[in-house]
């Protein structure tokens, strides 16, 4: 059983920055590209960021890109999220999620992957 747990979320104001932290586990993540997805109340969840297995390979959304770092450290089977220069529209529960494919890329984000239950963010202006 995967179990996928975020962290770091909180109430920031616009320009500060906050890291997210998700840890995995019941699975070897060094096997497996993860990211980031979120969700703004009445909107669907979009991507946010990914990252394949080693760490050398990334994705952003436009909306993050230059602002959002994504990175892992896989001997703490763990994956971070830095966000810098946050935007009251950056507000969302961000969710983690481990892909369902070894070696798979980019992270498919979908109903197979493995996610938590998500952290909030809000960013007040």
């Amino acid at each position: 059983q995967v179990q996928v747990l975020e962290s770091g979320g909180g109430l920031v104001q616009a320009g500060d920055s906050l890291r997210l932290s998700c840890t995995a586990s019941g699975r070897t993540i060094s096997l497996y590209s993860m990211g980031w997805s979120r969700q703004a109340p009445g909107k669907e969840r979009d991507f946010v960021a990914a990252i394949s297995r080693s760490g050398h390979r990334t994705q952003y959304s436009d909306s993050v890109k230059g602002r959002f770092t994504i990175s892992r450290d896989n001997a703490k089977n763990t994956v971070y999220l830095q966000m810098n220069g946050l935007k009251p529209e950056d507000t969302a529960v961000y969710y983690c999620a481990v892909d369902s494919r070894v070696a798979g890329w980019p992270p498919l984000l979908d109903e197979n992957d493995y996610w938590g239950q998500g952290t909030q963010v809000t960013v007040s202006s």
